[in-house]
């Protein structure tokens, strides 16, 4: 039988608030990605602005600390309370300062500048005339695309195959190949396939040498014969390629007609080539790792971390202008925006500073436990995971994730990701002694194989040999993984591939 009653629970439950979630985006991003990210907001809160200071420097007076107050400021400006912080309200669009030049931008040009000449001269004041363009002096590096299409403009005078030029150029790809079948090609234009390759032909041609060619070795051919050294013993070498990648030499000589000398020639001759033309005319942006960490040997001898002051932004809020803006609101909604904007301010930096305080304990934490890898290299260097850190800390396993997540390291021995420094633990073959760190293992590996000699190869069994003698119980299936990760090939192509320099 339906009935209502009146009942009272008690729950809990977490709720993720814009603010929470706004640091806790914070605490992942790299520096590049945070500088980026401060910018905008910058741009979106006339509250905010960037200080400049130089390395070492305490933050000036103006800056909000972590519990709000600031010194040297009006007492009218209210401190930042977390439980204040109110939600978006809707943007106040029709509000503008009593007096339009109480904020100028800094640099302006002034009246009687050689700027504000040009500008009077050049059309109205901030924008240009139509005849003037602000990109016309920047330089453009050419794409392989435009490089191509400029040659086949010269190349071809009549504007069917300059069409087919055009379709094929697209399907180039970065390394300089058109691997797509010249059959579909020859549907979809509804040409013949002869006309088709005909055209090819003729881009082949074109620069770099080895370019629009459909396999490697089309790519060796085309160069050859423009160094006219494609004779047929080469055209035997290029069609067998896969003998080469087996370092099966005896076989190409018999393949070839030739002499282990002649081979050699050859082969000295297929290494002087391009195996990727197209790959000069890449022009990728070159994207700089920041070190988030430093880490020195302080006066005391131990090794202590500290922030990297360039990847440390100084934020602060410009509270006299706020003053000055209180003091000409005209509504509650202007009221109401300003405050919101205030408090979205103060939050922003009390973020900032609450996730370099955290960066700072992680990276010490973690200095303290591999302090031995800083002092004698990888070798030493200790199983860790982020359990042992967030234990250490006293901080949730997810929020040391968060901090080593695009973070990286400056140390003596190089710039690392902080992620490097979490491993993976080898059980010792010894009940005393301690794991071994899995990047440490595969620092051995590599030194065992790079110290072989011709007459003994290491097999995978062997070398698990050699590190058990060491201390270290590992299985072969694991060796084999580890090798594979450092592209080391397996033992019978490092004992041909030796053979083949020995010949």
């Amino acid at each position: 039988m339906l009935q209502l009653r009146l009942e009272q629970r008690q729950t809990q439950k977490i709720v993720i608030t814009p603010q929470l979630r706004q640091a806790i985006k914070l605490l992942q991003f790299s520096a590049i990605e945070l500088q980026s990210y401060i910018e905008n907001e910058i741009r979106d809160n006339p509250l905010l602005e960037a200080e400049e200071r130089a390395d070492g420097d305490a933050p000036s007076p103006e800056i909000i600390r972590a519990d709000g107050a600031s010194a040297g400021v009006d007492a009218d400006v209210p401190a930042f309370d977390a439980r204040d912080a109110s939600p978006a309200v809707e943007t106040v669009t029709d509000w503008e300062p009593a007096t339009p030049g109480d904020r100028a931008y800094e640099g302006a040009p002034t009246a009687a500048s050689p700027e504000a000449e040009w500008l009077s001269t050049s059309g109205k004041a901030g924008s240009p005339s139509d005849d003037y363009d602000p990109f016309a002096t920047l330089s453009m590096a050419e794409s392989l695309t435009d490089h191509l299409n400029e040659q086949a403009q010269l190349a071809f005078p009549d504007a069917q195959d300059r069409f087919i030029a055009r379709y094929l150029i697209d399907l180039v790809d970065a390394d300089g190949y058109i691997r797509s079948p010249l059959e579909d090609a020859a549907a979809l234009l509804s040409s013949p396939l002869e006309d088709i390759e005909r055209v090819l032909g003729v881009m082949q041609t074109f620069d770099p040498v080895g370019v629009c060619a459909r396999d490697l070795a089309e790519c060796l051919a085309i160069q050859l014969r423009e160094k006219d050294r494609c004779d047929p013993y080469m055209e035997r070498l290029l069609a067998n390629l896969d003998l080469i990648a087996a370092c099966d030499m005896q076989k190409l000589r018999r393949v070839c007609g030739v002499d282990a000398e002649d081979l050699r020639e050859m082969m000295q001759e297929l290494r002087a080539l391009n195996p990727k033309p197209g790959a000069a005319f890449e022009h990728g942006e070159v994207e700089t790792l920041v070190p988030d960490v430093i880490v020195r040997r302080g006066p005391d001898g131990e090794w202590r971390a500290e922030l990297n002051p360039s990847a440390a932004p100084s934020l602060a809020v410009d509270r006299a202008y706020y003053a000055s803006l209180k003091n000409r609101c005209r509504s509650d909604s202007e009221r109401t925006y300003l405050a919101d904007r205030l408090a979205s301010a103060n939050w922003l930096v009390k973020s900032l500073e609450q996730r370099l305080s955290t960066i700072l304990k992680v990276a010490t934490a973690m200095v303290e436990e591999q302090s031995a890898f800083f002092d004698h290299g990888v070798r030493h260097l200790k199983p860790l995971n982020l359990r042992q850190i967030a234990a250490k800390i006293g901080m949730h396993e997810s929020t040391v994730s968060r901090v080593t997540s695009n973070k990286a390291i400056q140390t003596p021995r190089g710039i690392f990701e902080m992620k490097y420094f979490f491993t993976s633990s080898i059980p010792s073959a010894s009940a005393s002694s301690e794991a071994h760190s899995s990047e440490a293992v595969r620092d051995r590996i590599k030194e065992f194989i790079l110290n072989e000699s011709p007459e003994e190869v290491l097999s995978d069994d062997r070398i698990v040999t050699m590190l058990k003698a060491d201390g270290i119980d590992i299985a072969r299936r694991t060796v084999a993984k580890y090798r594979d990760a450092l592209r080391i090939p397996s033992s019978a192509a490092r004992r041909r591939l030796k053979r083949a320099n020995a010949a």
